[in-house]
């Protein structure tokens, strides 16, 4: 099909003239107006505008301005067909959007010279648009598709450690909701920004499921264990923090990367034990040292854990185990989070209530 030329001009006789110079190789529009130039242009398919600036009511420099205004057109190449030679306007024309001038009177040589010229550059353009598109999609199945390995990955070690520990039940269910209803909340209340940010909390909930994963190492007559632990016994339960970190270290080496992906995950794994006050472990970091999604995490695991039934103890009600936190744990929370935790009680009750262990 034939490129589509509008060629806009006052004067007939150069309308007629400019339209037998290029009629036979391309398709001609004519317009003896700019308003008239703008209905055709709005209407049709074009791919380059011959436009002169001196014309009554409309001049070219504002049909020129209209065109680039909208979508539409904006992209349609402008070249300007003028008797005005002088650099200010030759500046103005460029400031406008026209991308040529084509002074009068017309050469004929120059004249399909410049325009077959500027057709090449819209082909060239056109071709690379479609490319980068080609390449945009690409990148984004491709990244599709390892997202989806790195979430199956996921799901294998939380296989792995439900797996190994069957005393857990719906509890990774559970903290992750907790987790997301938590997030939400901070995030809705302007909590903690910049920090947090819609990417940290979708990391955050994807990977809180794997806070217990370094229990994959604890000997199965400490993990599986149906009473309390001695001492000891509980010295190398606590080792799992460092573990789980350890695990997570060597998967995402295995994934061919530094790390960034399972950041979170690590330290959600490492430092859902530490305490506000810097009391807990493996690292005593207090305060806001704590990564802010091992602190949303603490407080999810210890709710839970409180809340379930045991071999060695009965489970708490949601106002229970609130004021055993409020009042049993000084220092071992946020005190921001444990206030928004409060307010979120109808909601984290529902959540404990629709995934009851059997």
């Amino acid at each position: 099909m034939r490129p589509v030329l509008l060629v806009v001009d006052d004067t007939p006789t150069n309308l007629a003239l400019v339209a037998g110079l290029l009629e036979e190789s391309y398709q001609i529009k004519l317009a003896t107006s700019g308003r008239k130039a703008l209905e055709i242009a709005r209407a049709t398919q074009l791919d380059l505008v011959l436009l002169d600036i001196m014309m009554p009511e409309m001049d070219g420099y504002e049909v020129c301005r209209q065109l680039k205004s909208d979508p539409a057109t904006r992209n349609v190449p402008v070249i300007f067909l003028t008797a005005k030679i002088s650099v200010p306007d030759e500046e103005l024309g460029f400031a406008v959007g026209a991308v040529d001038f084509i002074h009068k009177p017309i050469s004929p040589p120059i004249l399909m010279a410049r325009v077959q010229a500027q057709l090449r550059i819209r082909e060239w353009g056109k071709a690379l648009s479609n490319q980068n598109h080609w390449l945009q999609q690409e990148v984004e199945r491709r990244l599709g598709a390892l997202r989806q390995m790195q979430s199956a990955s996921i799901q294998v070690m939380v296989s792995l450690a439900e797996f190994r520990d069957s005393d857990t039940g719906h509890h990774i269910v559970r903290t992750q909701k907790y987790v997301e209803l938590m997030a939400n909340a901070l995030y809705e209340q302007n909590r903690y920004t910049p920090v947090l940010t819609p990417v940290l909390m979708e990391q955050m909930t994807q990977m809180a499921p794997l806070h217990d994963i370094g229990k994959m190492a604890i000997p199965d007559s400490i993990l599986l264990k149906p009473g309390k632990l001695d001492p000891a016994e509980l010295e190398i339960m606590r080792t799992h923090s460092e573990r789980g970190d350890g695990i997570l270290k060597q998967c995402a080496l295995s994934m061919g990367e530094s790390g960034e992906y399972l950041k979170v995950a690590m330290n959600i794994a490492r430092h859902h034990h530490e305490k506000w006050d810097g009391s807990g472990y493996p690292d005593g970091l207090a305060g806001e040292r704590i990564p802010i999604e091992a602190r949303i995490m603490a407080m999810a695991d210890v709710y839970d854990a409180l809340r379930s039934r045991r071999p060695y103890k009965q489970p708490m009600n949601h106002e229970e185990a609130y004021h055993f936190m409020l009042e049993r744990c000084p220092g071992h929370f946020d005190p921001v989070m444990l206030a928004v935790w409060r307010q979120l009680g109808q909601e984290i009750c529902a959540i404990a209530d629709a995934w009851v262990d059997q």
